[in-house]
C-alpha cells in the first residue's frame, strides 16, 4: 500500500475514547498523518474538516452540513458498528467511503444481553435492595420464575441476535425470533433451534423480548404502544441494540402501568450518554423501580474497544492506499478519489 506524505486524517473523540499507538501506526504506514481531536469545539471542527482526506469517527455526529465541508474527504472510518450518527446519503453523494466494524463485539454484546437478561429474571437488583434492608424473605419472590422453557423472543437475526440465541440455549430457553429476511436466515434458525416467527406473534409470546436490529427509519420507534400492548403483562424487556427502537414515551407509560413488567437497557432516545462524564442524567426511565440501565457498555471490553478503533484505523488506511475497506456501509458509492482494488482481510 503506497500513499503521498501530504495525505491527513482527523481522529474525533480523542479524549473521549483516546486513540490507540496502534491507530496511528496504521497510518503512519500508509503515510499519513494523524490529527487528534475531541470535536465538540465546532469553529476548530470546521477548521480543521476542509484539509483531510480521512475523518475518524467513534461517538460524533457527521451530518450533511460537516461533510459539504469536506471537499478532500475520501472516507469516513466509524471505529465501531452503528452509522446511525453518519448521513450516508450525503456521503455517498459526495463521493466518500463509509466504513464501519460491525463485528468487534459480538461476544461482548452477546453476554452482556444475557447478563441483563438473568438479572431480571432472578431479580438481582431488587435482591440486592431487600439484603440491604435486612428482608431475608426476599428470596421467597413471587416474581421469580424457573428460567428453563419459558420463551425468548428476538427481534433480529443477525450476528448479535444469533449470538445470544446460543447462549439461551444453555440455559433452557426456547427461543423464537422474527426478521425482516426470514428466508435468508431459515438455516441458521434450523441449526441453532429459533422457531421463526412473525412479529406480533414474536410479541405476544415472549416472556423476554431482546432487541437485534439497526437503527434506520423503519425501525425507528418500531416499538409504541400498539406494540407495547401487545406483550404479556409481566414480559421482560432487554435492549442493547438503539434506544430510539422503541418510543420512548410509550415504554415509560407501558412500565409505569405494569409493575410486574421490566426493562433492561443499554441505549437510549432521551439520555446522552456521550455528553461529557459526571454530568447526570434526568430521565423518566431512571426514576422506575421495574428498569436496570447501563450506560451504552454492552459492547465495551479492553480487548473490544483497542480493536474498534484499530481495524477502524486500517479501513480509512486501505482506502487512502487506494483498496476498497474491509467493511464498506456504501457499496454503491463512486469514490471520489477514482476506482479502488479489492479489500484485503483486516489485519486486527
Amino acid at each position: 500500500m503506497t500513499a503521498t506524505a501530504t495525505l491527513t486524517a482527523l481522529r474525533l473523540n480523542a479524549q473521549t475514547y483516546p486513540v490507540e499507538p496502534a491507530e496511528r501506526e496504521a497510518l503512519a504506514a500508509a503515510g499519513v498523518r494523524l490529527l487528534e481531536i475531541e470535536g465538540r469545539d465546532e469553529a476548530e471542527l470546521h477548521r480543521l474538516v476542509g484539509e483531510v482526506d480521512a475523518l475518524l469517527v467513534v461517538s460524533a455526529y457527521v451530518p450533511a452540513g460537516l461533510i459539504e465541508r469536506m471537499p478532500r474527504c475520501r472516507t469516513i472510518a466509524r471505529l465501531g458498528a452503528g452509522t446511525d450518527r453518519i448521513d450516508i446519503a450525503a456521503a455517498t453523494a459526495a463521493g466518500i467511503v463509509v466504513s464501519n466494524v460491525p463485528d468487534f463485539c459480538l461476544g461482548e454484546q452477546a453476554d452482556h444481553t444475557m447478563v441483563l437478561l438473568l438479572a431480571l429474571a432472578r431479580r438481582l437488583p431488587w435482591m440486592q435492595a431487600a439484603m440491604r434492608r435486612g428482608n431475608w424473605t426476599a428470596r421467597q419472590d413471587p416474581k421469580v420464575h424457573r428460567l428453563a422453557g419459558r420463551a425468548l423472543g428476538l427481534l433480529g437475526f443477525g450476528a448479535s441476535a444469533q449470538a445470544v440465541a446460543r447462549r439461551a440455549a444453555a440455559f433452557g430457553l426456547q427461543v423464537q425470533a422474527w426478521t425482516r429476511r426470514p428466508e435468508a436466515w431459515r438455516e441458521a434458525a434450523q441449526r441453532l433451534g429459533v422457531r421463526m416467527a412473525g412479529f406480533d406473534e414474536v410479541l405476544a409470546g415472549s416472556d423476554f423480548l431482546s432487541v437485534h436490529l439497526p437503527l434506520a427509519p423503519e425501525t425507528r420507534h418500531l416499538i409504541g404502544a400498539r406494540e407495547l400492548a401487545l406483550l404479556r403483562p409481566n414480559a421482560q424487556i432487554v435492549n442493547t441494540a438503539r434506544g430510539a427502537i422503541f418510543d420512548e414515551a410509550a415504554l415509560v407509560e407501558h412500565l409505569r402501568t405494569h409493575p410486574d413488567s421490566a426493562a433492561a437497557l443499554d441505549v437510549f432516545e432521551g439520555i446522552d450518554v456521550f455528553q461529557p462524564p459526571g454530568t447526570p442524567a434526568s430521565h423518566p426511565l431512571l426514576e422506575l423501580d421495574n428498569v436496570i440501565c447501563t450506560p451504552h457498555s454492552a459492547g465495551s471490553s479492553v480487548e473490544s474497544t483497542a480493536e474498534s478503533k484499530i481495524r477502524g484505523a486500517q479501513h480509512a488506511a486501505q482506502v487512502l492506499g487506494g483498496q476498497w475497506p474491509t467493511h464498506v456501509v456504501n457499496p454503491q458509492v463512486q469514490p471520489r478519489a477514482g476506482a479502488l482494488t479489492p479489500a484485503v482481510p483486516d489485519r486486527g
